[in-house]
């Protein structure tokens, strides 16, 4: 269905030092090929939302539930990858008045400074926007707080990142920034990863909270998802039959959200070339103005990464490439040959 050439987007993480080397690296190499590059998620940020947990479980107001197990985040070939305490709050605390510091906004807001300072020294293009990633209430919800908690903790946390969020609109220029939702949690409990997935209103859960998010990004800035199956590991937690049900996901949040969507990011597997796994896509229902953006570079393998764009393109237009998700977690000596695989996908 397309032939056209694609932007390089970048979901997130870069395995770089910090902000600055991040901004220089990706102006340098793929600065004609990008409309956004975002700060790589460096630090203490680097495993995406480990540093979430980390604030939760320092919240002199929380502490590891009993009552419930220890969750075990295993991968797709059954390794335990780490396992996790779900947390509650404390006897006699008021979850409304508990105060969370995850600092997304000062980050946000210090990174902007370098970033700008370094596009008006013309590291950066000119029109090249800054792109700010955040995960969704409720991967931090389903991922770190025990069943009983949930519900109390999901709002106090959700009114936490509309006030992180608004934070960041009034201190950062609406026409330089880009808003990206992190989906992953959502994904996995689509997919039954998750036993949270078998209640049976969680579809309905996950679009009511997906519509929710984009309303916070005012209409005036970019706003995007990126659809993840996790890969804490750098690997897929799970290996998805086909994109079905990224299709439906991405069509609930197109029917479901008011405001222009301009993307939605879906991953593909290392070793999915073939034409079944991009079927799906043929029943994709994005509305004008929203792009698809393709997970397709996997470090060493540009033939691959090729085909999986040559599939996807029978059946969708695809206006974007991309890794299947951030790169914080990935070997940093993999870097050139995947900003190289970006590239030549993006016609450089």
């Amino acid at each position: 269905m397309s032939t056209d050439t694609p932007i390089a987007h970048f979901v997130g993480g870069i395995p770089m030092a910090d902000a600055e080397s991040v901004f220089r690296r990706l102006g340098a190499d793929l600065g004609p090929h990008v409309r956004r590059i975002p700060d790589g998620e460096t630090g203490r940020r680097r495993m995406w939302i480990s540093f979430v947990k980390d604030c939760l479980i320092e919240s002199p107001d929380m502490e590891a539930d009993p009552g419930e197990p220890v969750f075990q985040f295993i991968q797709f070939d059954g390794k335990v990858v780490f396992e996790i305490d779900q947390l509650r709050f404390k006897d006699g605390v008021i979850p409304s008045d508990v105060v969370f510091k995850t600092g997304y906004a000062d980050d946000a807001i210090r990174n902007f400074a370098t970033f700008d300072k370094l596009q008006s020294e013309g590291a950066i293009p000119a029109g090249v926007k800054y792109q700010i990633c955040m995960a969704t209430p409720l991967a931090i919800t389903y991922m770190f707080v025990s069943p009983p908690t949930r519900p109390a903790f999901q709002k106090v946390y959700s009114d936490h990142l509309a006030a992180e969020v608004d934070r960041i609109m009034a201190e950062l220029p609406h026409d330089r920034i880009s808003y990206q939702w992190d989906v992953c949690q959502e994904v996995l409990m689509w997919e039954g990863y998750l036993d949270q997935s078998k209640h049976p209103d969680y579809h309905e859960e996950i679009f009511t909270s997906l519509a929710w998010v984009a309303d916070l990004v005012p209409d005036d800035v970019e706003l995007g998802y990126h659809l993840c199956y996790g890969s804490p590991g750098d690997e897929h937690l799970i290996l998805p039959k086909d994109m079905g049900i990224l299709v439906e996901i991405a069509n609930g949040i197109a029917a479901g959200v008011r405001r222009p969507i301009n993307y939605i990011h879906m991953p593909v597997p290392n070793d999915r070339n073939d034409e079944a796994y991009f079927a799906p896509l043929s029943g994709l229902k994005l509305p004008a103005g929203t792009d698809l953006y393709l997970g397709c570079v996997h470090h060493g393998d540009a033939g691959g990464n090729a085909r999986k764009l040559e599939m996807a393109q029978k059946f969708a237009r695809v206006a974007g490439v991309g890794a299947e998700c951030g790169l914080g977690r990935g070997k940093p000596e993999f870097l050139a040959d995947i900003l190289g695989q970006h590239r030549k996908l993006a016609g450089g």
